[in-house]
């Protein structure tokens, strides 16, 4: 267990805090391409500080970002300025402090709903309308500064990165540009992210969060396989965890590849899972899937659909508990927005929390010192298609079906996001149910 002090040291993320400048060392999902597609203007809360997020194009020009990138965003990394396609600046206006998350875009940067001012993706005020008309030669907006930070797309996600310069690569994973039906989910999740991210070095939760619970849900008496034996490994970017289970053995992948606790705040499977602090008590959790279309003819998809998925049920008030990341929604919330973890038992299934806590620790204490915590990839010509472990896509969750498979991992899918996923498989040459 850990004392108060330490579960504190490790929890929390706002400024200042030793947690939030290991956090900050790191770039987070905050928002969908297509969400600044569909609105240009995005508020957003990243580990305790209240920003906005805005779509400027090549030089400062609202509307277009750059394109060529994984399924059509930025491939543009670096400075601020719009060469991203992306502004992210402190949510209040230098000016009054009104919510620059009101204003709009346009040729240059964002433009404050309050009194006109205009500020380009560096932060720069470029345009103070009265204050230039009174005062021509004053260059009063030359005095003024936003605070800004880095966003970046990448794979149908916008990344944003609040640290130290210089800003590290954002992860180019090979599994981004693999053939298949995308697809980004976010859903609020009232707890704090560590309780989120120590479920993703748990294997055995697998067992009776999802397995048996989900029997028990159909009624089902029975029990699903049990774990016989666990196994952690660490590297570069994360800590893979190995399984062998009843009806596996050391040969299955699951205890030669196993999945990836992803650092610092993602489970890795084949899809994605971040668990990016909101603050100390909330979390979003961003999920980037992908699913098979059928054939092998060159398939690209021009948007990747984004949709937001309820965690309360609103006729009952209780969680939602019908899919797996629902499930797991409910076993984090149900230890209060702050897990009490001096007040654990830990035992021997608890192996990869403790190994995560004590890794997290350890990196407190590099970054103290100035270095690089784990994860952190500063070489350009490695970050190209970096490769995660996989289990293959011949087995498991990724084995060939007849038809499109049901998305099971959050409740919610928009009917329009189905129905385009199962005309792209029948347009593909697949079959549908009833067909």
């Amino acid at each position: 267990m850990l004392t108060r002090e330490q579960n504190d040291l490790l929890h929390k993320v706002g400024p200042g805090s030793p947690m939030g400048e290991l956090m900050r060392r790191y770039w987070h999902p905050v928002a969908a391409v297509g969400e600044l597609d569909d609105e240009p203007v995005k508020a957003v809360r990243l580990m305790g500080e209240d920003l906005v997020l805005f779509k400027v194009g090549p030089n400062g020009a609202n509307g277009d970002s750059i394109g060529g990138g994984v399924d059509g965003s930025s491939k543009d990394g670096g400075a601020n300025g719009g060469v991203d396609g992306y502004g992210l600046l402190e949510r209040h206006c230098p000016h009054r402090r009104a919510d620059l998350s009101y204003g709009w875009t346009e040729e240059g940067g964002l433009r404050c709903s309050y009194h006109g001012w205009l500020f380009d993706a560096a932060g720069r005020c470029i345009a103070q309308p009265f204050e230039q008309t009174a005062h021509p030669d004053a260059a009063f907006k030359d005095k003024v500064q936003a605070r800004a930070y880095r966003a970046q797309a990448k794979a149908g996600l916008i990344w944003a990165y609040i640290g130290p310069d210089p800003s590290p690569e954002l992860w180019d994973w090979d599994r981004y540009y693999d053939r298949g039906y995308k697809q980004v989910v976010f859903s609020d999740v009232p707890c704090n992210w560590l309780q989120c991210q120590e479920n993703s070095i748990d294997p055995v939760h697998f067992e009776w969060l999802h397995s048996n619970w989900s029997l028990r849900r159909k009624g089902d008496a029975g029990y699903s396989p049990t774990h016989t034996r666990l196994g952690f490994d660490e590297f570069e970017f994360g800590i893979r965890y190995l399984r062998v289970r009843s009806d596996t053995d050391e040969e299955n992948e699951l205890w030669t590849v196993g999945r990836v606790c992803l650092w610092p705040n993602a489970l890795y499977t084949g899809h994605f899972e971040w668990r990016v602090p909101v603050d100390d008590e909330n979390t979003l959790s961003v999920g980037w899937f992908i699913d098979p279309i059928p054939g092998d003819e060159p398939f690209e998809q021009e948007r990747i659909p984004h949709w937001r998925s309820p965690a309360l049920d609103e006729r009952t008030g209780r969680w939602i508990t019908s899919h797996i990341m629902n499930q797991d929604f409910t076993a984090w919330t149900g230890q209060g927005a702050v897990s009490d973890r001096w007040n654990e038992h830990l035992g021997e299934s608890d192996r990869g929390v403790i190994l995560l806590r004590k890794r997290l620790t350890e990196d407190l204490a590099i970054v103290e010192d100035g270095g690089d915590p784990k994860g952190v990839l500063r070489d350009a010509a490695r970050n190209v298609k970096t490769p995660l472990p996989r289990i293959r896509a011949e087995i498991g969750q990724f084995a060939p079906t007849a038809h499109p498979p049901r998305f099971p991992f959050l409740a919610g899918q928009p009917p329009e996001v189905a129905a385009e996923y199962h005309g792209l498989w029948k347009a593909h040459g697949g079959a549908l149910p009833g067909d």
